[in-house]
């Protein structure tokens, strides 16, 4: 007992260690505080303390975001969840941050976990949670307050669920109950994840292999379905809200004429192919410098897209006739239809499902070449039988390359992993702090300066460069400042005469500037 409880306690100390590392400098990198993130973590605040966001009815479905005359909406599990957090610990940019990493770091981990049992391997779980840890494409997207950093937990999630139903036969109500959960997890954790959930929830026919397992699907879509009641009832209560932001980046046209749909089904296939592109995927990333440090790299290292398309073409060769594995190809194919059916390409936050898809495949290549050189008869049964059990982990087994080769292969690229990874991290401090304007950083002197005068009020105007107030509202926030201090100003009003205004409108008309910062301006209304 001892000795394990040693164990215990080193593992979690190595974990802690871990994830202090991986959120080193996590307050000053990115830099400032975009205003969506602002968004997200006021309105997480407020839920802390008084149950309801800026507006609307206390414990909502989905929160309306910022004070303006088109607002949209935001998904609600993130918000709940770093309510949680600022209901114990008093907010800040560094608590806020760190709150997102902390579920991209147990979406790494827990891919090692599911990499284990798929794999029966403790090596292989640890080398696929270290890939996912050092992969750019998570590390970036874990360090922004955007509901898009949960996808990659809530995908993983889902993908345990499955994997456990898949090798039982009898699905009890309390396997169902988890992936039915797992699904609506997905689909309230970000927008995308309204097309992935039920997306996955029809994937799941792969795994139906006999009449009691499609029952059992059957069984798991009705009890989505219901978890699916309170956002259509709020649909219901506010039309078009749950496809606005849809219809405001898609290239689809809900009411375009059925003469049109060949042209469109042309143009989803365009992007279709565009989002699996080589040069985003492993040389320049995401454009929007909030998603990638422009000169980086790619969003993958490639290390593990080599293992990614060796694990394909296994999967392929040897391994199609098991249904978990045609499920994860499926998976694969499925998870870049959020990011085809809009017009931007390669855009991270909407593909993050595809980036762990692509983890998941490095599993049959590490298996391969991991595998010793004689097959160990599996005790589970043959390939055939995979869908009452295990995945046959015999079929694997390496045939014509030496062991000793196909460890050094393991070797190479796990060097090359790291060295990519320091390269990368390089770039990410040298040119990631430079990212002034695409994180607001430029807001906050001006904050500062506003505050530290005596006039009150502080009127906040949105400008050409959107609702910050927000900004002002977290920051206050942070300092404990009461709310009251400031005063928003509606969209075309106009503040009183002698009034002190902090705008996101470099340029102004009828005023006394006193200060500038880039996009924004503190001036005395004339």
């Amino acid at each position: 007992m001892a000795q394990k409880s040693l164990r215990i306690l080193l593992c979690v100390a190595a974990i802690v260690l871990l994830f202090s590392l991986y959120t080193w400098g996590v307050s000053q990198n990115p830099p400032g505080f975009n205003v969506d993130e602002s968004a997200t973590a006021y309105n997480a605040y407020l839920v802390s303390r008084t149950g309801a966001g800026e507006f609307g009815p206390r414990f909502p479905v989905l929160f309306h975001q910022f004070a303006v005359s088109n607002p949209t909406y935001m998904n609600p599990v993130a918000i709940y969840l770093m309510a949680i957090v600022f209901r114990f610990i008093h907010p800040s940019v560094a608590v806020a941050r760190a709150f997102a990493a902390f579920w991209m770091f147990a979406a790494c981990l827990l891919l090692g976990v599911l990499a284990k049992r798929i794999s029966g391997q403790r090596t292989i779980g640890i080398i696929v949670a270290g890939s996912a840890l050092l992969t750019p494409w998570f590390f970036e997207i874990g360090r922004l307050v955007f509901d898009a950093h949960l996808t990659a937990f809530t995908v993983v999630v889902f993908l345990l669920a499955a994997y456990r139903i898949q090798s039982e036969e009898r699905w009890r109500w309390q396997d169902i109950a988890m992936v039915a959960g797992s699904l609506a997890l997905v689909t309230y954790g970000y927008f995308s994840g309204r097309a992935l959930a039920l997306l996955y929830a029809l994937g799941l026919l792969f795994l139906a292999t006999t009449k009691r397992r499609l029952v059992g699907v059957v069984k798991i879509w009705f009890a989505y379905g219901v978890t699916l009641m309170p956002l259509i009832l709020f649909n219901r209560s506010h039309p078009g809200v749950l496809t606005k932001r849809l219809w405001e980046v898609t290239y689809i046209k809900p009411d375009a004429p059925w003469k049109e749909i060949p042209s469109e089904f042309v143009e989803f296939v365009r992007c279709y192919l565009q989002d699996q592109s080589l040069t985003p995927l492993l040389m320049v990333g995401d454009g929007h410098w909030q998603h990638h440090v422009e000169g980086s790299g790619g969003a993958i290292l490639f290390a593990t897209f080599i293992l990614a398309m060796a694990g394909l073409l296994l999967v392929i060769a040897r391994r199609w006739r098991e249904p978990w594995w045609r499920f994860v190809l499926y998976g694969l194919a499925a998870s870049i239809v959020p990011g085809a059916i809009t017009d931007w390409p390669f855009h991270q936050l909407r593909l993050m499902g595809y980036a762990v898809f692509l983890l998941v495949l490095t599993i049959p290549a590490l298996e391969w070449l991991l595998a010793p050189d004689e097959p160990k008869q599996s005790a589970r049964g043959t390939g055939e039988q995979a869908h009452a059990s295990e995945p046959d982990r015999a079929a694997i087994v390496s045939h014509g390359l030496w062991r000793p080769i196909r460890l050094a292969i393991v070797g190479i690229l796990l060097a090359a992993t790291l060295l990519q990874f320091i390269d990368f991290q390089i770039t990410f401090w040298r040119e990631g702090p430079k990212r002034y304007f695409a994180f607001d950083a430029l807001y906050k002197p001006l904050y500062d300066a506003a505050v530290a005068r005596p006039e009150r009020p502080i009127y906040l105007e949105n400008g050409r460069w959107g609702p910050a107030y927000m900004d002002a509202y977290w920051y206050a926030t942070v300092e404990d400042r009461p709310i009251s201090e400031f005063v928003r100003l509606p969209d075309g009003a106009k503040p009183l005469s002698g009034a002190i205004v902090l705008s996101s409108n470099s340029d102004c008309q009828n005023c006394e500037n006193i200060q500038k910062s880039g996009a924004y301006q503190l001036y005395r209304a004339k």
